[in-house]
């Protein structure tokens, strides 16, 4: 072949796109960016666990009572594990991958969350609203005295729980003792 026939057939296929001037669609396979659902997002926190370069986070004011999910775009590589982990289905990746802004501001999205307050004393837990709801609805499979065994001591507090089964605790030492008492022969 020719010098001639090469560039002749070279000109007429289109080799490079003109992206920054025309739109570039992009495949539908394409992972790009990833985005909360506030509505679905219940707070656990599993999506900042498996973020490889620390993309997401989970803060905690206990002040404020409210948890922040946050995502900050700069860091993230679009490797998809939150979208993987996540077990309510609130991440979903989408095609969007031009992300370019004069301002870091622009890169981040924070979705708020009330956190949950113990009945017995009224502090709040390190769990959303949303969290116990959904305990709540995996529990009504449970049978109702196992049940209402777990509902009594799951939602409290750390310190709560902790007066609760010392409570309880004692409660069973001291009954076990007066059983042992009452059976040993004299």
């Amino acid at each position: 072949m020719s010098m001639r026939k090469y560039f002749e057939k070279t000109d007429k296929w289109v080799v490079t796109f003109r992206y920054p001037l025309e739109p570039l669609e992009p495949p539908k396979e394409l992972r790009g960016k990833p985005e909360i659902d506030p509505d679905l997002c219940i707070g656990c926190g599993a999506c900042a666990q498996a973020c490889p370069p620390n993309a997401i986070t989970v803060h905690t004011d206990y002040d404020e009572g409210l948890k922040k999910v946050r995502i900050f775009y700069g860091r993230c590589i679009y490797c998809g594990r939150c979208w993987e982990v996540c077990p309510e289905g609130a991440i979903k990746l989408t095609n969007f991958f031009e992300m370019a802004t004069p301002n870091k501001e622009d890169l981040v999205y924070e979705v708020v969350l009330p956190l949950h307050r113990c009945p017995r004393c009224g502090n709040y837990l390190e769990f959303t609203e949303r969290q116990v709801h959904r305990a709540y609805t995996l529990l009504t499979r449970l049978p109702e005295e196992r049940r209402k065994e777990l509902l009594e001591r799951m939602f409290l507090c750390r310190d709560c729980r902790r007066q609760v089964f010392s409570l309880e605790e004692f409660k069973n030492r001291r009954r076990d003792k007066y059983v042992q008492a009452s059976q040993t022969p004299f």
